[in-house]
């Protein structure tokens, strides 16, 4: 729809949010991070528009360029089989690193797409391997990030391997109500984004089951 003359258009540039404003810059990667080493963070990073529910932000085989930190809405991350079914792998919450199993090949193994709004922070990787030499801090909130990432992956395999279906699920939902109430938000009411088919092919579960435990859940007032 068009602007009326009188209408001012705001750029991206005018609502920027730098580094050292946002509210999520305890769990994302400036963790630690000293007020003059953030600003040559945010020098960096790149906020570009949202995307929108089910527009991918890069699709396997995609050259790897960049992190992407979520700073609102949620992705999941898939792969794809030969018969083009989804696996999905991961979902990404606010404060979240995207894109660090793509680092070793130069190649995006997975594809991510939004399951709701999502607005991003884009971060170079090129720049940003110039600034963790020059950054100290930055270069041990990166190493910390991806030992994270590896011990979160270790957690989901112990979890899909051992557990039982009521187990998986519950699992899942503590888990997503520890890192929201680790973002501020509600640890007890909060929305699920993903489906609930995406929900059991994440924790290898058919969609029947799932529906069947939320309900069974949901009858004995957990």
């Amino acid at each position: 729809m068009p602007t009326r003359k009188s209408e001012k258009v705001v750029s991206l540039k005018d609502i920027k949010v730098a580094c050292q404003a946002c509210s999520l810059n305890e769990i994302c990667l400036p963790v630690g991070m000293e007020a003059q080493d953030l600003d040559q963070l945010d020098a960096i990073i790149e906020r570009k528009r949202p995307i929108a529910r089910g527009e991918h932000l890069f699709r396997t085989g995609d050259d790897f360029r960049c992190l992407y930190a979520v700073r609102s809405g949620s992705l999941k991350t898939y792969a794809t089989s030969e018969d083009g079914s989804e696996h999905v792998m991961g979902f990404h919450l606010p404060g979240e690193l995207v894109g660090l199993d793509a680092i070793a090949d130069g190649q995006h193994p997975l594809s991510a797409k939004a399951l709701e709004t999502t607005s991003l922070c884009e971060i170079p990787f090129t720049d940003l391997s110039a600034l963790s030499q020059q950054l100290p801090s930055l270069q041990s909130q990166m190493l910390r990030v991806m030992s994270q990432e590896i011990r979160d992956d270790e957690q989901n395999m112990v979890v899909l391997g051992q557990k039982s279906a009521e187990e998986r699920l519950a699992a899942f939902l503590i888990s997503l109500s520890n890192r929201f109430k680790k973002r501020g938000f509600s640890p007890n009411q909060f929305n699920l984004s993903m489906s609930r088919g995406d929900i059991g092919n994440y924790l290898g579960l058919a969609l029947e089951t799932v529906s069947r435990l939320f309900s069974r859940f949901q009858n004995e007032g957990l």
